[in-house]
């Protein structure tokens, strides 16, 4: 028995205005061909923040050792700590109230859990800047509102509907 070899069935190549064809076995030019969709790349990072999260326990405390040591914070350091706008703001402060447990915690005090709304078990987003000695503690409400907002800029989406 021979063999016979079948010739491969190849379509002729179509352009976008479908009224060009080109040979079988050519190659479009580059000036008929449509353009590759470019991605958005995204922005470059401009801060110097160090990010970490942490899960708040039962008496109130959230850690992270890098964060600390971004920070330069040790244990005895004295902070002040405010809330704004649904954040806890931690401040290096040698004349606050506040400090840094010999475990390397940070204790949020009751008050400032009320005013954010957190409970023991919630995951926390901290946001260490170590030039300015600060550290921004961000709840779920207020990721919720920030991540909603940057979906809704960047992709024109609702989440919530």
């Amino acid at each position: 028995m021979t063999e016979r070899s079948v010739p491969p069935v190849v379509p002729p190549l179509v352009l976008a205005d479908r009224s060009v064809r080109l040979p079988r076995n050519s190659i479009a030019p580059l000036s008929a061909r449509p353009p590759m969709p470019l991605m958005a790349l995204a922005e470059k990072r401009a801060g110097s923040a160090v990010y970490g999260l942490s899960t708040l326990d039962a008496g109130g405390r959230v850690a992270n050792r890098v964060i600390m040591v971004a920070l330069g914070w040790v244990p005895g350091g004295r902070l002040d700590i405010r809330v704004s706008r649904g954040l806890i703001a931690i401040f290096k402060d040698a004349r606050g109230v506040f400090r840094v447990t010999t475990q390397s915690f940070l204790h949020l005090p009751v008050a400032a859990r009320r005013w954010c709304d957190l409970s023991p078990g919630d995951r926390v987003l901290l946001a260490a800047y170590p030039q300015g000695g600060l550290l921004i503690v961000h709840p779920p409400a207020a990721l919720d509102a920030v991540v909603d907002r940057v979906h809704a800029d960047a992709l024109g989406v609702d989440a919530n509907g």
